[in-house]
């Protein structure tokens, strides 16, 4: 008999919304979700942070998305240089110019990590980042090192490959703007991460189930993880410009065509950090 091949289907925006919040905690605690990644400078995270240990306990691995782009930076040094976090186009031409403020940023990322040690009482198990920040060259050193010094054995999501069905060129400039690059970072250093990463769509696309289906196919025999934005409305996220699609990848995730498309799938929901 064939073993069923993993997915770590992961819950992004953690901390940047009530609804979002509660609706990964639903799913996390319907055993939809096998893990999530949380904002620690959003809007919700002062509140919902104390969630945390139980969803924790409920068995998802609870992850620090770091967030360079929305919202504003927790440490002085980052605020002095930008009270506003930056749009993803201006911190790639930042990032690919080489012209981030490195002292700064180096404060903010470990003012981000250790608000969530203090607010969730231990270290992430694992680390990504908010629409992919984490890969990007200026970053990309600053995160190692940090890990390296404060976490060391703390998986680091990969983002290349980065496989399809579809949206192809969104694929692309994902690897391209420092997927890869990390990729290769990550065996160099013997990081543990994933070995294929899926869930890019374009937000627009209606019938989830489907893209699902689609990305299933592609979970090879050592895994795959999968990242996803589940989320209700809430008034504390007024301009989330993709709240139609997290409705949708929720009411989806939460129903019984789920579980089903992932057994007609062979594919189970479980860790595949290597």
């Amino acid at each position: 008999m064939t073993e069923p091949r993993p997915l770590l289907l992961c819950a992004d925006d953690y901390g940047l919304a009530s609804g979002i919040d509660a609706t990964i905690a639903r799913l996390v605690r319907a055993g939809r979700l096998g893990a999530f990644s949380c904002i620690v400078n959003g809007p919700a995270w002062g509140v919902d942070a104390a969630e945390v240990p139980a969803l924790r306990a409920a068995g998802a691995q609870a992850g620090w998305h770091l967030n360079l782009t929305e919202g504003v930076p927790l440490s002085p040094a980052l605020a002095a240089r930008w009270p506003q976090l930056p749009t993803l186009p201006r911190l790639l031409a930042l990032s690919h110019g080489g012209r981030l403020p490195r002292a700064a940023l180096r404060d903010e990322l470990a003012a981000q990590w250790q608000a969530f040690v203090q607010a969730t009482g231990r270290v992430p198990d694992f680390v990504d980042g908010h629409q992919h920040v984490h890969q990007l060259p200026g970053v990309r050193p600053l995160l190692l090192s940090l890990l390296g010094e404060r976490g060391a054995g703390v998986p680091v999501r990969a983002t290349a490959p980065l496989a399809g069905p579809g949206f192809g060129f969104k694929r692309w400039v994902i690897g391209a703007t420092g997927g890869f690059a990390l990729t290769r970072a990550l065996r160099g250093a013997r990081m543990a991460h994933n070995r294929r990463l899926l869930g890019a769509y374009d937000f627009q696309a209606t019938d989830y189930g489907a893209l699902m289906r689609g990305w299933l196919d592609q979970v090879p025999a050592e895994g795959a993880l999968l990242f996803c934005h589940p989320g209700a409305r809430s008034a504390d996220a007024p301009a989330d410009v993709i709240a139609a699609a997290r409705e949708r990848e929720a009411a989806y995730l939460g129903s019984d065509a789920f579980p089903r498309d992932l057994a007609a799938a062979g594919v189970c929901l479980a860790p595949v950090w290597r």
